[in-house]
C-alpha cells in the first residue's frame, strides 16, 4: 500500500484524486457507493506486480476529488468526459477498465461513446443497461434502498442522522448480505441495520477508517445524486448513443450472493444471453458465495480472474 501514488489531474473545472501504481499496460479502476479508490487496494497491488499500470480516481464528489458547483444536475455522462479527461491528462491513448457498481454503467457508457479508448471491459455484479432503460420504480419493492434514495432529499436525511463511519459501517454491513435491502414501512432504510451483525471478516476495523476519512471529506451529497437522484433524470448526452453496440470484450463476473441479482429483471438478464444482444463479445462467470464485494471479499480469486482476462486480450 505504501507505494501506491497519490496525485490530482485537472480534467476540466475539477481537480480529480487519482492513486496508482506499477508501469506497463494502463487498467482503470472505477468505484461504486458507499466505495472510494481504496476499494481497488488488493487489485492494485496484483495488477501492478503483474506488470501493470493500475490507475483508480476517486469520481467527482467523492473522495479526494472535487465537487461539481450544481451537483443538482449531476449525471452519468459527467462521469464519463471526466474519466475520457482524465486518460487525456495522464497521456493514455487506450485503457483496460475494470468497474464495479454504479461505476460497471460509466465503464459501460465508455465504450459506448469513445469505444477508440477502451481495450476491454471487466465489471463487477451489474450487468450492462442502456441509457435510460432502468426498471421501473414499480416493479420493485416499496421499501427497496433505492427507492428511498431516489426521493429527493430523503437519502441525505436518513444518512444526515449518523456520524459518517457509521453510515459506512451500516451500508458495508447491509450490501454484504444476500438480500435486498428493504425497509418496512414507515422505517428509514439506515433502520435496518443490527448493531449485533459485526462487520464482514474482510472488512476491518482500518479499513472502515481509511472509507470514513475520505467520506468525512466529501460528504453524501454528490453520492445521492450519483448513482441515485441522476437515475431518474434523462439520460441527456448519453441519449444519442444508446443504440449502439460495445464492441469491446467484457467479462462480468458476478458474486452469486450479490443482492443486486434480486433486483427486478437483472439475474433474468445474466442467464437468458439478452445481455450479447448489446455486447456481443461478454463472457459471464459467476463467483460461489461472492457477496457485492466480492472483489474485497475474494481478492486473490478475483485478481485471477481479471489479470486472465487482461492478459487474454493485450
Amino acid at each position: 500500500m505504501d507505494k501506491i501514488e497519490h496525485k490530482r489531474f485537472q480534467v476540466g473545472e475539477l481537480n480529480l484524486h487519482v492513486a496508482e501504481i506499477g508501469s506497463g499496460p494502463a487498467v482503470l479502476l472505477l468505484h461504486g457507493f458507499p466505495e472510494i479508490w481504496y476499494s481497488w487496494r488488493h487489485q492494485m497491488i496484483a495488477l501492478a506486480e503483474a506488470g501493470f499500470h493500475a490507475i483508480a480516481p476517486d469520481f467527482r464528489g467523492y473522495g479526494l476529488s472535487d465537487q461539481p458547483s450544481e451537483p443538482e444536475k449531476a449525471a452519468y455522462y459527467d462521469l464519463v468526459e471526466d474519466t475520457r479527461g482524465l486518460l487525456d491528462a495522464l497521456g493514455i491513448e487506450k485503457a483496460f477498465i475494470v468497474a464495479k457498481d454504479f461505476g460497471a454503467f460509466i465503464a459501460y457508457y465508455i465504450g459506448l461513446c469513445h469505444p477508440d479508448r477502451v481495450k476491454g471491459i471487466v465489471t463487477l455484479g451489474v450487468p450492462y443497461k442502456k441509457p435510460g432503460e432502468f426498471p421501473s420504480r414499480d416493479s420493485a419493492p416499496k421499501g427497496l434502498y433505492v427507492r428511498h434514495w431516489q426521493e429527493p432529499g430523503r437519502g441525505l436525511a436518513d444518512l444526515g442522522r449518523f456520524d459518517v463511519k457509521t453510515v459506512i459501517r451500516n451500508i458495508y454491513t447491509l450490501f454484504s448480505s444476500s438480500e435486498l435491502p428493504v425497509a418496512e414501512e414507515g422505517k428509514e432504510v439506515m433502520d435496518l441495520y443490527d448493531p449485533s451483525i459485526p462487520l464482514p471478516p474482510w472488512f476491518t476495523e482500518d479499513d472502515l477508517q481509511t472509507y470514513s476519512s475520505l467520506y468525512e471529506k466529501s460528504g453524501f451529497v454528490y453520492p445521492m445524486q450519483v448513482p441515485y437522484l441522476c437515475s431518474r433524470r434523462d439520460p441527456g448526452g448519453l441519449a444519442h448513443f444508446s443504440d449502439r453496440t460495445i464492441q469491446a470484450p467484457c467479462l462480468l463476473i458476478s458474486g452469486t450472493k450479490d443482492y443486486y441479482l434480486k433486483f427486478p429483471g437483472v439475474e433474468d438478464s445474466i442467464k437468458s444471453g439478452t445481455l450479447q444482444s448489446a455486447v456481443p463479445n461478454l463472457e459471464i462467470k459467476f463467483f460461489p458465495e461472492g457477496s457485492h464485494f466480492v472483489q474485497e471479499q475474494f481478492p486473490e480469486e478475483v485478481n485471477n480472474l481479471v489479470l486472465g482476462f487482461l492478459n487474454q486480450h493485450l
